[in-house]
């Protein structure tokens, strides 16, 4: 039997340059964050397991507000249940800083409360 990893969590934070926007007013497609997504529960993996795992399935996917390109995300993954060779896992992405074009070119703020963006359950296989 494997160990009990239930509440593992792992963060991965990334600046979203502005070569990633890829719809009008520097919106970023959701698929970017569902990346994020793989590559923190690759992580997660390696932690509680010693192997990368396979990413087996979504069991959710909510896409709460828009990601710009501009803005500093978070995204975090969290073993809410273990299983033999499974792991079920919690996602969420939240824009921890954002872009502030009327201030200035280059100006931007840290949020005081951070936006969530996307949200998701999925499934991670390890052997």
């Amino acid at each position: 039997m494997s160990a009990n990893h239930d509440g593992v969590t792992v963060t991965h934070r990334r600046y979203i340059p502005y070569g990633h926007a890829h719809y009008g007013g520097n919106l970023v497609d959701g698929a970017y964050g569902l990346g994020m997504f793989g590559d923190v529960a690759t992580e997660l993996c390696v932690l509680t397991d010693g192997d990368e795992g396979l990413f087996a399935s979504y069991a959710d996917v909510q896409f709460k507000a828009p990601v710009k390109a501009g803005d500093v995300v978070e995204a975090t993954a969290t073993v809410v249940r273990t299983g033999r060779r499974s792991r079920t896992v919690e996602f969420t992405l939240a824009v921890v800083c954002r872009a502030d074009p009327e201030r200035g070119e280059s100006a931007a703020v840290v949020l005081d409360e951070p936006i969530i963006a996307t949200t998701a359950t999925g499934t991670v296989v390890v052997p």
